[in-house]
């Protein structure tokens, strides 16, 4: 089953970070860190393992890319649930950082998340080829930053005090940023490695991102607090615009799953062996949490 599969992923590198985080010091900051990269469905870390498989890259060199992003996705969330961003108390179903440890911690906790990411993806151990590391480096730079997932997060923001909601157009090139930019590096990553094109993963990536965000949404308004792990319902008392709300329930449910067929139809070039990618973008919709 395709649960078990990622499951199993993410035990890898759970396993890959304790090894890591094991090797410093155990101070507050590096508690912090172990606390907020622990747990969570390791989607990207998944994606990153199996378009390198797909490419032919071996698992032990694809687990320090995999770790990686999976390093630079919980600063994301550790900096977004801070009393200046989303002012958060549950992050998958246990305290957030500033609140087990304060305000201090986390910003560094995320900070030191950060570097590590980028130290992860360029180490040795990841490709032998100086040349490949840099790309993963620059591309994995241009994802999370001013062109990416920070951008996302700013017209995030600023879209909580706009005089009117956004429109759709504006809702889906801000998610681009906040949730897919991320999403596609990871989905691109094997190809990068192998230095082969990356094309149908940018397509199939695309689609993903852009459906697991809408699911996000769905679930904000199905969902409760203790199956996602985290405050649901605040989008909806902050009057803020989502797919649902500019859709409709069923409506934003039918676009998701019309992005998942999409994904799907864009790696038609691989054939079977790209069965686990499209199992992956059709559990982006299916998700509980």
């Amino acid at each position: 089953m395709f649960a078990d599969r990622l499951g199993d992923a993410a035990q890898t590198i759970q396993h890959h970070f304790d090894l890591i985080l094991g090797a410093l010091d155990a101070l507050p900051v590096v508690e912090a860190m172990a606390h907020a990269t622990h747990g969570g469905k390791r989607l990207r870390g998944f994606l990153v393992l199996e378009s390198a498989r797909l490419h032919g890259i071996d698992a032990s060199r694809a687990i320090w890319p995999a770790t990686g992003i999976e390093a630079l996705h919980a600063y994301s969330l550790v900096h977004d649930d801070l009393p200046c961003m989303d002012d958060d108390d549950l992050r998958r179903g246990q305290p957030t950082v500033h609140k087990k440890w304060d305000e201090a911690t986390a910003v560094l906790a995320g900070d030191a998340l950060q570097t590590l990411a980028f130290e992860l993806v360029s180490r040795e151990e990841t490709s032998p080829n100086a040349a490949v590391r840099a790309e993963l480096a620059l591309r994995l730079a241009r994802a999370s930053g001013a062109q990416g997932m920070v951008l996302g997060q700013a017209l995030d923001i600023a879209a909580e005090t706009a005089q009117t909601p956004l429109t759709l157009q504006e809702i889906t090139a801000l998610q681009q940023g906040k949730t897919g930019a991320l999403i596609e590096w990871s989905a691109t990553a094997g190809a990068c490695m192998a230095q082969a094109d990356t094309t149908a993963l940018q397509a199939y990536a695309r689609a993903l991102g852009l459906a697991f965000q809408i699911a996000d949404d769905v679930l904000d308004v199905t969902g409760d607090t203790i199956t996602v792990g985290k405050a649901v319902g605040k989008d909806a008392d902050a009057g803020k615009a989502t797919f649902v709300s500019l859709l409709g329930l069923e409506a934003a449910r039918k676009r998701a799953s019309e992005l998942v067929e999409t994904a799907c139809d864009s790696l038609a070039g691989y054939g079977k062996d790209a069965d686990t990618l499209k199992e992956a973008a059709r559990f982006v919709v299916t998700r509980a949490h």
